[in-house]
């Protein structure tokens, strides 16, 4: 089951299907695990642009259905993963909500519950999360190793006996990740940080316009004005010049509509002139 969540009866899951482009697998194996996950990453974009608009982000089931399924948006890791979590449940997987503590580098986490995971209990343990920004296509079983999965290489290491680490990198580049354990998350602890990072000066959704999306070896990411392109051949940049070219990014790589997109505009250029200057 899926600790701390269930399908409500309005669940409808022909239609979040639909939305991923799926089907209903005729068995709930690694194999159509790993096909949902795609179809999920391919589709639906992570994004907090709830959160640059001043709005709280939906945090029941149903209201995630309606922003993801009804209105084709994406999410931050508190909605879809815990939407995926559902739909997983309801095809018969056996789902766990953990808890993850988001770091850069060496850097010690700080924030616990900063982050949202899902364990999938199948031959083993393994870490399922649509809702990282894209750099995992596939389950990852939780168990020392390395992981390629281009342009990514994931590496897992166990801390202590139900604590976990997650990094990526790129090439040679710094690693980014987060820690976490295997139990079922906290929920409480979970709602105080999703509550703090939709409102709090110092979180990185509210200072920061994200949204990413990946799609077979090439990982998107928007951040601010600012459009990067990676593959396993390079990275590639772009500036983002006008609020027009913000919604044509939202369309043609995100494939959604970018609510307000003059407001979430200024607010990302405001940011970039922080950062870097005018000019």
């Amino acid at each position: 089951m899926v600790s701390g969540s269930s399908a409500p009866a309005g669940f409808d899951r022909a239609r979040y299907l639909d939305r991923i482009g799926a089907t209903a697998p005729v068995r709930a194996d690694l194999a159509a695990l790993g096909f949902l996950m795609r179809a999920h990453l391919d589709r639906v974009p992570f994004e907090n642009l709830d959160v640059q608009l001043g709005r709280v982000p939906p945090e029941t089931v149903d209201d995630i259905f309606d922003k993801v399924v009804n209105r084709g948006r994406g999410g931050w890791c508190y909605e879809v993963n815990t939407l995926f979590g559902v739909l997983l449940a309801d095809l018969g997987y056996a789902v766990t909500r953990l808890s993850g503590d988001v770091r850069r580098g060496g850097d010690v986490a700080e924030r616990p519950g900063n982050h949202l995971c899902l364990r999938v209990d199948l031959d083993r343990a393994y870490l399922v999360d649509v809702g990282f920004g894209g750099s995992t296509t596939t389950p990852i079983a939780i168990e020392r190793g390395r992981v390629v999965d281009g342009p990514y290489a994931i590496h897992m290491v166990q801390v202590a006996s139900d604590r976990w680490t997650f990094d990526e990198t790129v090439g040679e580049g710094a690693s980014f990740g987060f820690d976490f354990t295997t139990r079922p998350a906290d929920e409480g602890i979970l709602a105080a940080m999703r509550s703090a990072l939709a409102c709090e000066d110092w979180s990185p959704f509210v200072q920061n316009l994200v949204m990413q999306l990946r799609r077979g070896d090439t990982h998107w990411t928007l951040r601010g004005r600012v459009l990067t392109q990676l593959t396993p051949d390079g990275k590639t940049t772009r500036l983002l010049e006008s609020a027009d070219e913000m919604a044509a990014v939202g369309r043609e790589v995100f494939a959604i509509e970018l609510p307000e997109v003059a407001r979430l505009w200024r607010r990302a250029a405001d940011r970039h002139d922080q950062l870097f200057g005018t000019g």
